[in-house]
């Protein structure tokens, strides 16, 4: 069986988009070659009635309702909205999005009122066969906290489970070498700093620690060869999406597999971190025929494993960062303002001066479109329009996508995926090819 997929990366919008603006039509011509066109809609839905949560993706993003209609007008029909701002307005804010999206008629996963409804399938039926959809996300908090509170919750015989995103925790910890891991005992022992957290492990709330093992906080140490940061999916997370893909084996001819990761490995935004790679890996090894990633707001390499994609990421879609029409007072507080101050202010302390940030970042605003051709489970084409989203346009104008092959966007990608046995070459149009042979 033959199917045809097209899939972008964040649509982080906050304002309308004409339908007639530059690029639209073209863009949504492309999308809409094919019968499965996905999305990762990346923002809250609602009105302002929700309050904020203590910690945002960063900043906090809400759309009005009638986004919908331009996500529709592009042509997506399947969506995720895992990611690290689907609680920017908590619980309230997440099921209203829901809700927004369900009445709109787009399939979506990765979000639900508890556990099981977040991390089960969602599917598509079109004329050519049928496609489910699972949603994950790793990157659920900020560095100022909020780590793994967005995860859903599971269900018990006597309470209702927790809504929230599927979420896929990272097994860590650094390793160390022998002489390195006996100064980190030290500094534990002379600070004191594992105190409360030794007597209750002496209490039993908490397991022994291994032989060859130390902890400063929550940070693990383990005594190897090398000082290296190993990074691992959380193995009952990753049986999770295992089952969930198993059960898509029964009801689909086609799985999706997208995930939602800002992680990084080394010092590079560009590099997926180890633990992805690996659950690429193990998802496509299960049964999945595509792992759609996004999250950094840039673009990462492309891989073709067992004749499959691995997108781990396809950048932004849409960014509209900068046009927040108003935030909680938390965002005012991070830069050492108040809510007095007015969302310009914010922008220029934040970006000193418009001079950093994401929207002054051109790779922020470079991408591509997959589309992808798959035949009994198969990749037989793969093809990639390059895209960018005006970075050169006032903030108020920049951030919708149009087709562009002047900034050496294919190129870019072809040499980040070249490490991965990925050869991509740039044909007449100023699309990339991605050589399958």
């Amino acid at each position: 069986m033959k199917m045809t997929f097209t899939a972008v990366g964040d649509m982080l919008v906050q304002r309308r988009i004409p339908h007639e603006s530059t690029g639209f039509c073209e863009v949504s011509n492309h999308l809409c070659k094919a019968d499965v066109r996905y999305l990762n809609l990346e923002t809250t839905l609602h009105r302002g009635e929700y309050y904020a949560n203590q910690f945002s993706g960063g900043s906090y993003l809400r759309a009005d309702p009638e986004t919908m209609e331009d996500v529709k007008a592009y042509g997506f029909n399947m969506l995720s909205f895992a990611n690290n701002h689907s609680m920017d307005f908590d619980r309230g804010g997440l099921m209203a999005t829901k809700k927004y999206v369900d009445e709109a008629g787009i399939v979506n996963a990765g979000a639900g009122s508890n556990l099981d409804e977040a991390a089960a399938p969602a599917y598509l039926d079109t004329p050519n066969g049928r496609v489910a959809l699972i949603g994950v996300v790793s990157t659920m908090g900020t560095p100022l906290g909020g780590s793994y509170s967005a995860m859903a919750g599971k269900q018990s015989r006597r309470y209702p489970g927790r809504p929230g995103v599927n979420g896929l925790r990272i097994a860590d910890h650094l390793e160390v070498t022998q002489e390195q891991l006996e100064v980190i005992r030290q500094i534990s022992q002379f600070s004191k700093i594992n105190a409360q957290k030794d007597i209750e492990r002496a209490e039993g709330y908490f397991p022994p620690l291994p032989e060859g093992t130390a902890v400063l906080k929550e940070l693990e140490f383990r005594q190897g060869d090398t000082t290296r940061y190993v990074t691992h999916p959380h193995p009952e997370d990753m049986a999770r999406v295992e089952k969930a893909i198993y059960e898509a084996q029964m009801q689909a001819d086609y799985i999706l597999l997208t995930i939602h990761s800002h992680e990084i490995s080394g010092s590079s935004k560009e590099e997926p971190a180890e633990f992805l790679k690996e659950f690429a890996h193990r998802c496509i090894d299960a049964g999945a025929h595509a792992v759609i990633g996004h999250g950094p707001h840039l673009l990462r390499p492309v891989e073709i494993y067992k004749n499959r994609p691995i997108f781990y990421s396809l950048g932004n879609f849409v960014i509209h960062n900068e046009c927040i029409p108003y935030a909680p007072e938390e965002m005012f507080e991070r830069q050492g303002m108040t809510s007095d101050a007015t969302m310009r202010e914010l922008f220029c302390d934040r970006s000193a001066g418009y001079t950093r940030g994401l929207m002054r970042d051109r790779r922020m605003l470079e991408s591509v479109i997959p589309y992808f051709e798959m035949e009994d489970g198969v990749l037989t084409t793969l093809e990639l329009m390059p895209i960018e989203l005006q970075f050169d346009e006032p903030v108020w104008r920049s951030g919708n996508p149009r087709f562009s092959n002047q900034h050496g966007i294919i190129e870019r990608l072809a040499e980040m995926s070249a490490p991965y046995g990925t050869k991509i070459s740039v044909d007449s149009r100023g699309y990339g090819i991605v050589d399958l042979k």
